[in-house]
């Protein structure tokens, strides 16, 4: 590979590398389409494939009551399982004209509202909402959202300060009324910003002339993939939603925004960290070193005035909360678990888990030298190569678990479904020429 800048590329060129952040592809002239549908598209119409989807969404589901264990996720399976079979109903009997709108309504309402409301006003969830709020309360009362001397597995935050965030709610209207306790639970802040960022994505790698979003967030949120955490923790949906808005604002030049949200996402889990270097190639790749360098600035700064405060006053507990523990290094061990390769070789004593470290750093070097031989020229290309590092590290993690795959899935899912209706290169100024790096 080499590289060059490229001043003087003719305009149709520089066009075509530009509209590559809208069409996924890598520098080639976007092709022109009618407003016929692609044959996903047509293909997603059809009501079989529709009842096929809520069939196997179905089945997942019913699959929770009889092989879980987990309390909470054998309520979501119980309430999920009949709104998907009910949604494949709608899909095969109403309308077409109102069938997709009306099956993701009732696995909506199914899956998503009803557990996650009937959850919420009781108090049950899963251990990470307790850490957030738990964290939150710490740090209106102390300061520092890290217990000084973690006992129990529940007592660790492996979170960075700002996913304490979500948690004031709840520090600050108690749980004194069902309306108190529902208002206050983190899991639906978590949803809420998971929603916004999601729209936002899509609106900004969407056509100018066709912006719906409401039905595709609509059965991404009802699917399994996002319900089932949304309903009983969902502490990952902020990160999944921050890390695609970031690579949107990325592919749309929207330097000073993609790095405020870079920091925010680097600021809420170590896991996000790799989002910086890819946004930034991208940005590279499009516009030239220095918005990328001004994005890469702005991420750094602020997630540096957020995190390095609590890293000087709370330094030995973040190193043993947020890194030590979520690897498996630490005096107790992290809960997380399902049987991928590094877990699996964690198990196996010392000489596995320092095997399991060792894969884990070879396989992140890897990745990091596709991104600088390859870097990304669409947010298509970027979410790829973010989402192959994440299940890099989450396969490869002593501590990994199946539930943190949700996130490359959808960086690798939402941009593709936001982007395939753009039919040329997104609307930007013509006279300002624009630099980058092509390969030749």
């Amino acid at each position: 590979m080499v590289s060059s800048r490229t001043p003087d590329l003719p305009e149709p060129e520089r066009c075509a590398l530009l509209g590559a952040a809208a069409t996924g592809g890598a520098g080639r002239v976007p092709r022109q389409r009618s407003d016929s549908r692609s044959t996903a598209a047509r293909l997603a119409a059809h009501r079989w494939v529709q009842l096929l989807g809520c069939t196997v969404a179905g089945g997942w589901a019913a699959a929770f009551p009889l092989v879980s264990d987990q309390p909470y996720q054998v309520l979501w399976g119980t309430l999920a399982a009949p709104a998907y079979a009910l949604a494949g109903l709608c899909c095969v009997l109403l309308p077409r004209r109102w069938a997709p709108r009306a099956a993701a309504a009732v696995a909506l309402t199914g899956a998503v509202l009803l557990p996650l409301v009937l959850l919420a006003a009781t108090g049950r969830h899963q251990s990470e909402v307790m850490v957030v709020e738990r964290a939150a309360h710490l740090l209106l009362h102390t300061g520092d959202p890290y217990l000084a001397a973690p006992v129990h597995a529940a007592d660790y935050n492996p979170y960075l300060p700002v996913m304490a965030v979500f948690g004031l709610p709840r520090a600050v209207l108690g749980t004194g009324g069902v309306l108190a306790r529902l208002l206050g639970d983190a899991r639906i802040w978590f949803a809420l910003t998971f929603l916004g960022c999601m729209f936002g994505s899509w609106r900004l790698l969407r056509a100018a002339r066709d912006r719906a979003a409401l039905l595709p967030l609509a059965v991404l949120t009802s699917s399994p993939l996002i319900a089932l955490a949304l309903s009983v923790g969902g502490v990952d949906l902020p990160l999944i939603g921050v890390c695609c808005l970031a690579m949107a604002l990325a592919a749309r030049e929207r330097t000073l925004a993609a790095g405020l949200v870079l920091a925010l996402a680097c600021s809420l889990k170590w896991t996000a960290w790799p989002a910086l270097p890819v946004a930034a190639l991208l940005i590279w790749r499009l516009y030239g070193r220095r918005p990328a360098a001004r994005t890469a600035a702005v991420a750094l700064t602020a997630a540096g005035a957020l995190v390095l405060p609590f890293a000087v006053t709370a330094g030995p507990r973040m190193r043993e909360q947020v890194v030590r523990f979520p690897l498996g290094l630490a005096a107790v061990r992290t809960p997380a678990g399902s049987p991928l390769p590094g877990r699996m070789l964690a198990e196996l004593g010392p000489t596995g888990h320092l095997v399991s470290l060792v894969l884990l750093g070879l396989g992140g070097l890897v990745v990091a030298c596709w991104l600088l031989a390859y870097p990304p020229a669409s947010a298509i290309a970027a979410c790829d190569l973010l989402a192959a590092g994440l299940t890099v590290a989450f396969v490869l993690a002593p501590a990994g678990r199946f539930g943190y795959l949700a996130l490359p899935a959808v960086l690798a899912l939402w941009p593709r479904l936001a982007s395939r209706s753009v039919t040329g290169p997104p609307p930007r100024p013509a006279a300002r020429p624009v630099t980058g790096l092509v390969q030749v």
